[in-house]
């Protein structure tokens, strides 16, 4: 179906937006996968901020030049899914590799990051990157590691003293 010039232009410029603010990009083929498991797909990525999106490569490459995306146009051939993460950089990788994982005919083509082209083979590394709460969470008990040692170090120096002068009284009584 043939696509208006005003409509090409707005899906452009909705694609170029949000590719400015995103921190990754995950590209798949989704050949061979029912409507409604892309609507499942669709909803579960909303829930996750994903951007997820549909565009054909022509737009899309005129969408992300001059964007960190534009590494991506090496592997725009074939019917592409686009899903920006725009919260966490890891979110899009593992809300495709979730679906991939139940949908043998979908396959995850490349991402991108930080304006590197990666493969296909790198998805688990970039789902399995903390989310912000996580990232904070860990953060904050490397910091407390040592504070916590050290209050268990001067807790142990009042304890042996009071243990040696309980074996003196407990030796003095014997004797």
């Amino acid at each position: 179906m043939a696509i208006r010039l005003e409509d090409k232009k707005q899906i452009v410029s909705e694609v170029n937006e949000a590719a400015t603010s995103a921190l990754s990009a995950v590209l798949a083929d989704y050949r061979g996968v029912s409507v409604s498991d892309l609507t499942s797909l669709r909803k579960v990525a909303r829930e996750n901020g994903v951007y997820l999106r549909v565009v054909r490569n022509t737009l899309l490459k005129r969408a992300v030049a001059s964007t960190d995306y534009e590494c991506l146009n090496p592997v725009l051939t074939g019917p592409t899914i686009l899903a920006f993460s725009m919260e966490d950089p890891g979110a899009a990788a593992r809300v495709l590799k979730d679906f991939a994982k139940g949908n043998d005919k979908f396959e995850v083509k490349a991402l991108s990051i930080g304006g590197k082209l990666l493969g296909a083979d790198q998805l688990d590394a970039l789902a399995s990157l903390p989310t912000y709460d996580q990232a904070v969470s860990l953060l904050m008990s490397v910091m407390l590691a040592p504070v916590t040692k050290l209050a268990r170090t001067f807790n142990e120096v009042p304890t042996k003293v009071t243990r040696a002068v309980a074996a003196v009284r407990d030796q003095k009584q014997a004797a």
